[in-house]
């Protein structure tokens, strides 16, 4: 099993971090830094807790001026590479947002980000004053390093995985636009799949603004092209008709019903929390042209209690002839994760075609 990422944070690393600071700056006392981190808590921080704690300890021990305090992290900035120096621009947003520090600020995460990452750093700035800061990211999005354009989407994401929300954003995304428009075509997959999420999360919120986007967008460029099938994503899972109809995906007519046959089994249809079952589906085209089809299969889950919440699983995304039999076999395991939680329970499985069910089966959770 993989060790957790806090585990990166050791009395290693922080040891190695230390040492640098003090080669440039020699007051530093390794061994308060470290003492102020590994306290009996610790073990018990998650990652930003442990993450947050370094910043704290790197602000008791640098000096009290955050322009001194700067400048030695960036002096020693170049060998600090990689997801672990997210403390840098951590240390920006917890002792460098005051006005007159600004400047600073920004200048330090522009650099700090092209060897690590300053999205989550830029939030507060953006919350504190979203025009200004928005301005910002304008001007980083026309920047030469990849890393800086980067940012310049992925810190004003609505829904930044671990970051906070951004609600202004949520409710009206338009500032975020104009930095999209500008990376839209951006040379860098690094970018485009920022700018891709950028677009989902705001699908979630304001999907006719984004289906606007996309028809505006797409043929522009192979770059465009792939941006806005992937900030679709979210859509096409939901089989918004328009989406669907956009990215060639085929359609039942009145008279002529794309899935001809379909069926879905389960082996076992009964089965114990944190066991496994064989999902065995088949379905069968109509005859005539090509279709492209997205085959998944949807599970009602059970909750806690007692309502269900559907998840949908991508079995295949591909372009068949007509008449063609598509079958195959997919392995269910009932685990609990981090992220789902099972419960016992009867459980409605269902085979989906382009988002429309096509056939369905039970299964039977058992507590373990």
């Amino acid at each position: 099993m993989a060790e957790p990422l806090k585990d990166m944070y050791n009395e290693e690393f922080l040891l190695q971090l230390a040492q640098k600071i003090q080669s440039v700056f020699p007051a530093f006392s390794v061994e308060s830094f470290i003492d102020n981190i590994l306290d009996p808590q610790w073990e018990q921080k998650g990652l930003k807790e442990r993450m947050r704690t370094i910043t704290l300890s790197l602000g008791a021990s640098l000096p009290s001026s955050y322009n001194e305090a700067i400048s030695i992290l960036l002096k020693i900035h170049p060998s600090c590479q990689g997801f672990p120096y997210l403390i840098f621009p951590d240390f920006v947003e917890v002792y460098g947002r005051e006005k007159k520090e600004w400047d600073l600020s920004i200048r330090a995460l522009e650099i700090f980000t092209t060897h690590s990452s300053a999205e989550f750093a830029v939030r507060p700035f953006i919350m504190d004053d979203s025009e200004s800061m928005m301005k910002q990211m304008a001007v980083w999005s026309h920047s030469e390093n990849e890393h800086v354009r980067r940012l310049s989407s992925e810190g004003c994401r609505p829904r930044l995985p671990w970051g906070q929300a951004l609600v202004m954003f949520k409710k009206d995304p338009e500032p975020i636009i104009k930095i999209l428009e500008q990376l839209k075509a951006d040379p860098s997959l690094y970018v485009r799949k920022s700018v891709a999420n950028n677009l989902n999360d705001i699908a979630k919120d304001h999907p006719e603004l984004v289906l606007d986007i996309a028809r505006r967008w797409l043929g522009s460029h192979p770059h465009t092209d792939w941006i806005v099938r992937h900030g679709c994503r979210t859509l096409i899972r939901k089989a918004n008709p328009e989406v669907l109809s956009l990215f060639g995906y085929s359609e039942s007519s009145a008279d002529s019903a794309l899935i001809t046959h379909a069926q879905l089994e389960v082996n076992p249809s009964s089965v114990s929390i944190g066991g496994e079952s064989r999902l065995n589906y088949e379905i069968h085209l109509r005859e005539g042209d090509a279709a492209r089809i997205r085959i998944e299969y949807g599970i009602d889950f059970v909750k806690s209690g007692g309502k269900v919440s559907r998840k949908a699983f991508l079995l295949s995304d591909k372009t068949v002839s007509g008449g063609a039999k598509v079958h195959g076999t997919r392995v269910h395991r009932w685990s609990n994760l981090t992220t789902r939680r099972h419960y016992p329970g009867l459980h409605r499985i269902v085979l989906l075609v382009n988002g429309q069910e096509v056939a369905a089966t039970e299964l039977d959770l058992l507590d373990s």
